[in-house]
């Protein structure tokens, strides 16, 4: 973000009764304890004012348009906001739906930066962004599928429900939703299968990776570790821990990974 110069409006996780901004007021270890805790944790998207006061804020400081990218519509109404926001921004503003999550965003928010930076219009940014984004694919892994149903963003993985206890699942971003792929016994084979989907996916084309965890660290380094040897056309690998916001829908234990076609 600092080296493109990219601006994030950030989501809040409201804890018990404090509203937290992500990022800033709360931290992924202090947003795993309390959900390991079973405290009660919510996430709120930003209000069309804080956009209207951001599109302003960026257009005094010489932005002629605005790119104004989002997290999927299906599990947030971010986009809406930003919507609503645009109408009475003071430059031109192209809200997206990515259809995207994590640094399955971030690597759409890079391509439109990167397009911005050579002199792209604002069109031509937006494309970028679209482009990349059909590209992309996330897959994940989560201990338990209650903090997911806690947070009524599965969908159709309810089906899952049921035998949640007997078996680890796998779900992936599907139209923007989040969606079963493959329920497996135990969570090593699941991680296994996480690395095959992921490796597959790649192919040999030219691809950047982006590994996430919660709470995490040594299961996600090894993973990057073993896809960093496995994806030929590994251009870049990100590892990180993801946001608290979306921590809080798939509690500590979360593996993720996202492939991202170049």
């Amino acid at each position: 973000m600092e080296r493109h110069g990219i601006t994030a409006v950030p989501l809040t996780v409201v804890l018990g009764d404090q509203a937290l901004e992500e990022g800033t007021e709360i931290s992924t270890r202090s947003l795993a304890q309390a959900l390991q805790k079973r405290r009660s944790v919510t996430t709120s998207r930003p209000s069309p004012q804080v956009f209207a006061e951001t599109y302003r804020r960026v257009a005094e400081a010489g932005a002629t348009g605005i790119v104004s990218l989002h997290l999927s519509a299906e599990l947030s109404g971010t986009h809406d906001a930003a919507v609503l926001a645009a109408r009475e921004a003071p430059v031109p503003v192209r809200v997206v739906d990515t259809g995207m999550i994590a640094m399955a965003l971030g690597f759409c928010a890079l391509a439109a930066a990167v397009t911005a930076e050579s002199g792209g219009t604002v069109d031509e940014a937006v494309t970028a962004a679209e482009k990349r984004a059909a590209g992309t694919s996330a897959f994940f892994y989560v201990d338990t599928l209650d903090y997911l149903r806690r947070g009524g963003r599965i969908g159709a993985a309810q089906a899952l429900l049921g035998s949640a206890l007997a078996v680890k699942p796998l779900l992936q971003l599907d139209d923007g939703r989040i969606e079963p792929l493959e329920k497996v016994r135990t969570a090593s084979k699941a991680i296994a299968r996480l690395e095959e989907l992921a490796a597959d996916r790649a192919g040999n084309a030219p691809v950047d990776i982006a590994v996430h965890h919660l709470a995490a660290p040594d299961r996600a380094s090894a993973l990057a570790d073993r896809l960093r040897a496995r994806v030929p056309g590994l251009v870049e690998l990100h590892v990180s821990e993801v946001g608290a916001v979306i921590g809080a829908h798939t509690g500590p234990g979360l593996l993720g990974v996202v492939v991202s076609a170049r």
